[in-house]
């Protein structure tokens, strides 16, 4: 005989809209909102998360879609990396839609969201580096018809958090109408995590190149200092080329930045040298960034 106490069901409400779903978290408060659940049931089946309640998003029509509003698409948080992958949405979203390409194997794309990946916030998350490069907005609802709206790089630093019966609703991307890229290097052919990737999006209207890089610190790093010294080279009012040696530049500043050296030693030491495999990253970090700015320019 088992002496295993048998486990209790979760309830699992199955809202049909969007105020519906803030209700039954305000409802209760230990439920976990899941939509694609790649990786909340990564975590429970790895006896990792045990959650007290479920908020199933699955049903939410309006949240699997996208609409345009004044120079933005407005990004449903339901939306899946396979939906994010066809070709029409590659045509608003270029980056993007490169991204939701190489998250993960069918299965994984079929079931996983934007929404998901943004609030799971992993390092490796393959749209983070996009969004922060695009400089995105999260459209946040909660009770009694509350909205706010944030920068996607708050959520991901830690600088602001949900709060109680609050649901990442919308993601607000500004359309440049301008060369975007991502890439990203993995540890094998095939859908990977990777072991670093490269957002670089141009705004000629801002005159700014945008960089972002993933994987290679909990949070995408934008590497500022490179980004402003590579738009000064652009010439914006012409065909937007760089010389070879100007790509090869940007790439090891962005390398050197996001792949830093360590810190001197006590009391003014020789600082430490990096090692093997951190000189590796940062070769792998230029060399993205280089093709990333290369392939936005061509």
């Amino acid at each position: 005989m088992s002496t295993h106490a048998p486990r209790t069901a979760q309830p699992v409400a199955l809202p049909t809209t969007l105020d519906e779903a803030v209700a039954a978290l305000a409802a209760e408060p230990a439920a976990v909102p899941v939509a694609g659940g790649t990786d909340l049931m990564g975590g429970v089946n790895a006896g990792l998360l045990r959650p007290a309640a479920l908020v199933g998003l699955g049903r939410l029509g309006e949240l699997r879609g996208w609409e345009y509003r004044d120079g933005h698409a407005v990004l449903g948080a339901c939306m899946t990396h396979a939906r994010m992958g066809r070709p029409d949405f590659a045509a608003l979203i270029p980056a993007l839609a490169a991204a939701a390409r190489t998250a993960g194997p069918p299965q994984v794309r079929n079931a996983g969201t934007l929404g998901g990946n943004i609030i799971t916030g992993a390092a490796t998350g393959d749209t983070l580096p996009v969004l922060a490069a695009l400089e995105a907005h999260l459209v946040i609802v909660g009770p009694e018809g509350s909205e706010r709206e944030i920068p996607v790089s708050h959520l991901l630093a830690g600088r602001e958090r949900l709060r109680t019966a609050e649901i990442l609703a919308f993601v607000r991307v500004p359309l440049l109408h301008a060369p975007q890229t991502f890439l990203k290097a993995t540890g094998r052919t095939g859908p990977a995590r990777a072991l670093a990737s490269v957002s670089v999006v141009l705004d000629p209207v801002r005159r700014e190149v945008r960089c972002a890089v993933g994987a290679v610190a909990p949070m995408p790093l934008r590497p500022l200092e490179a980004e402003r010294w590579v738009a000064s080279l652009v010439d914006w009012d012409a065909e937007r080329r760089l010389p070879p040696d100007a790509l090869a530049a940007f790439g090891e500043y962005v390398g050197a930045a996001c792949v830093p050296d360590p810190e001197p030693g006590p009391e003014g030491g020789e600082p430490a040298e990096l090692s093997p495999a951190l000189r590796h990253l940062r070769r792998t970090v230029a060399a993205l960034a280089r093709r990333g700015l290369g392939r936005a320019l061509s």
